[in-house]
């Protein structure tokens, strides 16, 4: 088995896609996404995760914003590259086509929509990870996919397949992530997916996170993380209760509409949204402003 546990420990930041008033990739912004993460400590970031408007993005503006990302992290930390789907040829062919020379692993969604079985779940990633020329991450995120991958599912991979290095477990489910880390493999990677517990789900045993939040707060929750792996919940508190009021606003209409607006407030990017997917609320967008207002004092 790959072992990511050591590369990537600690904060990941599933990255935001910024637009232009025009709803072009806007490049300039990304780029100042870019510094800010990395100045901000973050350990690796997520390039093309759900958080980026993936299903809104052409294959041409993928591969370029993958080119892109590689350029201007420059080296300085470890990229990932998400690449998911439901149709799982569509996925392994991506796979074998992306540029990932550069990518330290692959976070890849459960399929959505189309509900498949465990064992359709299990067939699928098997499938991937034997195509994938780095290795693969497993992402479960249920309320966005319309489907649990169990525990028994995630072990099953973590122990058969060689080239499935991790998860990023979004469940919300404390019982699934315990059952998942006391009889995982030793270098198999869990991560969070929930901004929120993340604190006590590395108590339990996770790696760190992938997060969403850290997008616009990276020094902070970072630092976070970090205290929370050192095993500081004293000095780990005092940042989650700070920051517990901005992951509910973030969360409250959509996701990456709310992190977009704190990125907006912070004058990082445009608040411009692809459809489906809207800026948030004129109420919402003053509760921000509000909690930065204060927050910034």
């Amino acid at each position: 088995m790959n072992n990511l546990t050591g590369i990537l420990k600690g904060t990941g930041v599933a990255i935001i896609t910024p637009f232009t008033k025009t709803k072009a990739v806007d490049y300039a912004a990304l780029e100042r996404v870019i510094e800010h993460l990395i100045k901000g400590g973050v350990e690796y970031i997520v390039t093309l995760g759900t958080t980026g408007e993936t299903p809104t993005l052409t294959k041409n503006e993928k591969l370029e914003i993958i080119h892109f990302t590689y350029e201007k992290v420059n080296n300085r930390v470890p990229v990932v590259v998400g690449i998911g789907g439901n149709n799982t040829q569509a996925v392994i062919d991506d796979v074998k086509s992306y540029p990932l020379d550069k990518a330290t692993a692959i976070l890849s969604t459960a399929p959505y929509y189309n509900k498949p079985s465990q064992q359709g779940l299990y067939e699928h990633y098997k499938a991937i990870a034997e195509a994938a020329p780095k290795p693969v991450l497993l992402y479960n995120v249920p309320g966005r996919t319309g489907r649990n991958l169990s525990s028994a599912t995630t072990l099953k991979l973590a122990h058969e397949v060689p080239n499935i290095a991790g998860i990023k477990e979004a469940s919300g489910d404390f019982q699934q992530c315990m059952e998942i880390l006391r009889d995982k493999p030793n270098n198999f990677l869990v991560v969070s997916g929930d901004d929120a517990i993340s604190l006590p789900l590395i108590a339990l045993g996770m790696d760190g996170v992938i997060s969403v939040a850290a997008n616009a707060f990276p020094k902070e929750f970072s630092n976070m993380i970090r205290y929370c792996l050192d095993g500081n919940y004293q000095l780990a508190r005092p940042i989650q209760y700070q920051l517990l009021q901005a992951f509910d606003l973030m969360f409250a209409e959509n996701n990456p509409a709310g992190v977009k607006s704190f990125m907006h407030q912070l004058t990082l990017i445009e608040n411009e949204l692809r459809l489906p997917v809207v800026p948030v609320s004129s109420e919402l967008e003053q509760k921000i402003k509000n909690w930065l207002k204060l927050y910034q004092q």
